[in-house]
């Protein structure tokens, strides 16, 4: 029921902030002032910029993508040299076969500057009664025409510079939403197996499928490892790639062995191995994101065979993009999806279950369930439910690894061989696949470390 009432409630903020009534937006819409309806409002948000980043890649755009004036204005060049002595001197090799991918670092770069705008505004916000929440939870249609005008303003910048400085700068936001999204993974983990155990003493078909989920993650997790080691290695070279797949197959050894022992059982009840082993899955996966983005060609001939990053053909001196979405992003932008929904789904059923309740009892003391009298939408009179700075600056991040999962992770003006491999998002992904192994095992030994720390 909770979660309904916060889905029904950005349902009809949604509905609302994008009538034709705009100028009405905020009085006749009051379910805006709810801190869930607008987690909700700016998920949408970016949810459009992700929906319009996906069709900038479609084929059908990229001559029309070409008289915009990031292209028109582009000084990026490629030497003759690199495309393998190939005549005609310089060409304009990303305006030439990369225009989806400059058009969604623009469209990014718009959103990622309005979430930041946003996250400085509301620094320091402690409840609603601050002005600034007015800022946050109204002027929908001020907002919308604000960050897409922002988007639609960087299609202006020329190429260049802009493009290798974006790649660093998503490399770096990039890394801090694939925590973000463990820590999401990992919450998730925690809220099913506590739920299952509760309910498992009065049926005891929620063990089984605790136990089942748990099993199908680590088969899942054990076939991956496997595929890896059969397609992205060989017997000879490629010890950059199996050095990542063996030492994350230790990590996630080590970390599965923790969650179970003894020490940590009787510290942390609710802990073990359903969290592990969706933590080893996304492990997994962040392993084969970062393999498949390796340049050496003959480490990354893709799964099954296909070539996934690396083209193998020079092009041909005509138009052709080489703009391409492989099976690692699109499983990127899924669980991408996912985490945002369930973060934004799992504050509606809190926030909303608490909402209803002291309604209700505010409700039957004033006597006014019946008095057709106004109700208070507003949750955040006496705090904020959330860190509003916070939020925004995740919002950021997402911005930023949706901006690098669209385009492959690509690295602007680089060798059209080796286009979209990327060493540098190769080593990002690794090292966040590491950092998030070592968040999860801290999160188990440190209570036991710090035992005079409540961690409950």
């Amino acid at each position: 029921m909770g979660a309904a009432l916060g889905l029904c409630s950005a349902a009809q903020c949604a509905l609302c902030c994008t009538g034709t009534a705009a100028s009405m937006c905020c009085s006749a819409c009051p379910t805006c002032k709810n801190s869930s309806s607008s987690r909700f409002m700016y998920a949408f948000m970016l949810l459009i910029g992700t929906v319009l980043g996906a069709i900038a890649l479609s084929p059908g755009l990229q001559d029309t993508l070409k008289k915009l004036p990031f292209c028109v204005n582009s000084t990026s060049t490629f030497s003759a040299k690199t495309l393998g002595g190939l005549s005609g001197g310089s060409l304009q090799i990303d305006c030439e076969y990369a225009l989806g991918y400059m058009a969604v670092y623009r469209l990014c770069f718009g959103l990622a500057c309005f979430f930041t705008l946003m996250a400085l505004i509301m620094m320091g916000v402690k409840s609603s009664r601050d002005p600034r929440s007015h800022i946050q939870n109204e002027f929908w249609p001020l907002k919308f025409l604000i960050c897409f005008g922002a988007s639609i303003a960087a299609f202006f910048i020329p190429d260049g510079s802009f493009g290798p400085a974006m790649m660093w700068v998503g490399l770096i936001g990039g890394l801090a939403f694939i925590l973000v999204q463990l820590v999401i993974i990992v919450d998730f983990a925690h809220s099913v197996a506590e739920n299952w155990i509760e309910n498992a003493e009065n049926n005891r078909g929620y063990y089984y499928a605790l136990a089942g989920v748990t099993l199908l993650g680590y088969i899942a997790s054990l076939t991956g490892i496997t595929l890896l080691y059969i397609y992205f290695t060989t017997s000879s070279g490629c010890g950059i790639n199996k050095f990542f797949i063996s030492i994350n197959l230790i990590f996630c050894l080590i970390i599965s062995v923790l969650s179970v022992l003894p020490a940590v059982q009787e510290r942390l009840p609710h802990s073990g191995l359903l969290q592990s082993s969706l933590v080893t899955l996304y492990t997994v996966y962040l392993t084969w994101s970062a393999v498949a983005n390796n340049p050496e060609r003959a480490c990354n001939p893709g799964m099954f065979g296909v070539i996934e990053n690396v083209t193998t053909t020079l092009a041909p001196p005509t138009h052709k993009s080489k703009v391409t979405f492989d099976t690692t992003n699109i499983i990127g932008l899924v669980v991408w999806l996912l985490c945002i929904l369930y973060n934004c789904f799992s504050s509606a059923v809190e926030v909303s279950k608490i909402n209803h309740d002291s309604s209700e009892k505010r409700d039957t003391e004033t006597g006014n369930v019946e008095g057709g009298g106004k109700k208070e939408t507003d949750n955040e009179t006496e705090g904020v439910s959330y860190n509003w700075t916070a939020f925004h600056t995740v919002l950021v991040c997402a911005s930023l690894y949706v901006m690098m999962t669209l385009t492959n992770w690509y690295k602007p003006n680089s060798d059209i061989a080796l286009f979209n491999t990327n060493e540098a998002s190769m080593w990002v992904k690794i090292v966040s696949s590491w950092l998030g192994i070592f968040i999860y095992g801290w999160s188990l030994v440190a209570p036991i470390v710090l035992s005079n720390r409540d961690f409950s």
